[in-house]
């Protein structure tokens, strides 16, 4: 099951150097360059851990750890910053942070914070299936069920689909699908997402009275179970 990243960062140079490395390493990576966006990502999208630098425009790094805590979000935090004092390490740490790593660093010491920040969580029930009115995607065996009739997709399918169940009831954008299903910066203009979502929702909703994949006209898709 791949994990979830959330890059919290302004600099381009950082962020790629940050998402590339993490997308070699398995993770799937949303990356956002604002700090409300930050916010926003972060309370209404489930991640595994979040990677935030200490200064972001919009709204900084500890006032979004702080907001987070505050909500009862408990996803663990990697705060990344120039600033290497020790005051400023025992700020973000009181504010709500996990872990501090100063810049500049090397991908290796982050990616190993990173995973030593969510082993420590991994004492909590571990989402290994997914579902949505009578459809259900085991993430370990890659079994999906409708209704317990067994539907047959394709990787790029199942990948689809699991983003999709992720966000259920929420619209999710061409955009959040070439990024995250495809690992696309850019839009290539054709009809990559419309064929493959036609093929999904021929697979998920044929012969089933209550259709579950929904296209919402002028800003993308929605799986969910209301109409």
């Amino acid at each position: 099951m791949s994990r979830r990243i959330l890059i919290v960062e302004d600099d381009a140079d950082t962020a790629d150097y940050v998402a590339k490395g993490l997308r070699e390493a398995g993770f799937t990576v949303e990356h956002v360059a604002d700090g409300r966006d930050g916010l926003y990502l972060a309370t209404s999208s489930a991640f595994d851990a979040i990677v935030m630098d200490r200064m972001v425009p919009g709204m900084d790094g500890l006032a979004i750890t702080r907001a987070l805590r505050a909500a009862g979000i408990d996803t663990p935090i990697l705060l990344l910053s120039a600033l290497g004092h020790l005051d400023e390490r025992v700020k973000g740490l009181r504010a709500g942070g996990d872990d501090y790593l100063t810049k500049p660093f090397g991908f290796s010491e982050l990616e190993a914070r990173l995973e030593n920040l969510m082993r420590r969580r991994s004492g909590k029930t571990v989402e290994t299936t997914l579902t949505c009115e009578g459809l259900s995607v085991d993430l370990l065996t890659r079994r999906v069920t409708r209704d317990d009739r067994a539907l047959e997709l394709l990787p790029r399918e199942f990948k689809l689909l699991e983003y999709l169940l992720r966000n259920k009831d929420r619209v999710v954008t061409r955009t959040m699908l070439l990024e995250q299903v495809w690992d696309y910066r850019f839009d290539p203009h054709t009809s990559l997402i419309d064929t493959h979502i036609s093929r999904l929702r021929k697979k998920l909703d044929e012969g089933f009275a209550l259709p579950l994949l929904h296209t919402v006209r002028g800003a993308g898709y929605r799986l969910s179970a209301q109409p």
